[in-house]
């Protein structure tokens, strides 16, 4: 609507010029006559009249030739020259252009036509104003759009975050009660059947219930990094996923030999290296292959690798792959990495991107968080 208004603006402002271009090329043809009464003094006219007429000019841009191409009146003209002679030349050039441009008059002197003046003009100020003045206003009118749509977008994101929390928040209420009631039967089971090898592996997967659950609770709240060691988040991953994938796919940790120390949730973090795991086992499509995990420090920053050795991505997916909803996978939200995301940069002041990728033979997401 804003811009539809411009254009509009636009039109009927271009069709005001062009009346008040009309309108000044009359009054330049009327002074022009009196111009012509005054050089042939016709006792006719009346020469107050005409005096007048010329007088009245005041805000239209006029310069008077001869035959020979110099000045001899020159009204409303502002010159920039140091003194008269240089003005006169400079308002002589002017002249020139303004005949050059077809804004001139010719007036006659003799009945011969030998002798005549030519009466040069220009756009007045005030006409010269009016024809920019509705660039000036779309120029505004678009800066303005630009700000509204850039609002709408922070807002839209805003709502967008504002759900993530709640749902994020509901889905670990939610769990609360369930898992719950989770662990006190496993408690029973473990009195009522205390050989029973199957017992606490069940105690571990309610455990992880917690932990996930605990998880979830977090998100939208700031929670506060800690120094922690990226081998023991890094070892947990690693484990975790050893007991929950295919044996063909290998786990490869290449770690320093001593701890680095981040200040990090180790939660959280432990969160997103399964996140990008689990991706990378997907990737694989339950064929044999190779998970990296990859950690390394330099004096200012820890840089953590996860590498497999799976299908790739397309290079036309890899700017959206951390955009909410985006999956190439047949089942799934499109969520993990968009989560992942949100925990490195906006919990950890992190960077997170996909290093490389190429199709059919691996990916390697980095990670680098400050020390």
């Amino acid at each position: 609507m804003a811009v539809f208004i411009a254009v509009a603006s636009l039109v009927v402002s271009n069709l005001l010029t062009r009346d008040l271009y009309e309108e000044e090329h009359k009054k330049m043809e009327i002074w022009a006559e009196a111009m012509r009464t005054l050089n042939y003094e016709d006792e006719n006219a009346g020469m107050n009249l005409v005096l007048k007429v010329i007088e009245g000019n005041t805000t239209i841009p006029i310069i008077v030739l001869d035959a020979r191409g110099e000045v001899q009146i020159f009204r409303n003209i502002d010159v920039t020259a140091a003194n008269y002679q240089d003005s006169i030349s400079q308002i002589a050039v002017m002249g020139k252009e303004m005949k050059e441009a077809g804004r001139d008059i010719r007036i006659k002197l003799d009945e011969q036509g030998g002798d005549y003046i030519d009466v040069c003009y220009d756009d007045s100020l005030m006409l010269k104003r009016l024809a920019t003045y509705p660039y000036v206003q779309l120029g505004v009118v678009l800066i303005f759009v630009v700000i509204a749509i850039f609002a709408l977008l922070t807002s839209k994101k805003a709502e967008q975050n504002k759900v993530w929390v709640g749902l994020s928040k509901e889905t670990a209420h939610q769990l609360g009660t369930p898992i719950s009631s989770l662990m006190a039967w496993t408690e029973i089971l473990k009195e009522s059947y205390p050989d029973d090898t199957l017992i606490p592996e069940m105690d571990k997967d309610v455990k992880r219930l917690q932990l996930i659950a605990d998880r979830f609770s977090k998100i939208g709240s700031l929670p506060e990094p800690v120094p922690s060691s990226l081998n023991e988040v890094m070892n947990h991953v690693i484990d975790y996923m050893d007991r929950r994938t295919s044996k063909k796919v290998r786990m490869v940790k290449d770690f320093p030999d001593h701890d680095v120390i981040v200040r990090i949730n180790a939660s959280l973090f432990e969160w997103v290296i399964e996140n990008l795991s689990k991706n990378a086992v997907d990737a694989m499509g339950g064929e044999s292959g190779t998970i990296t995990l990859h950690v390394e420090e330099t004096e200012t920053k820890a840089i953590i690798e996860v590498s497999d050795t799976g299908k790739g991505i397309p290079k036309k997916d890899i700017s959206n792959v951390f955009r909410p909803g985006f999956t190439t996978k047949k089942r799934g939200w499109g969520l993990g990495l968009s989560l992942a995301k949100r925990i490195v940069e906006e919990y950890h002041h992190g960077h997170i991107f996909v290093k490389s990728s190429e199709v059919g033979v691996g990916t390697t997401f980095r990670i680098e968080l400050r020390k």
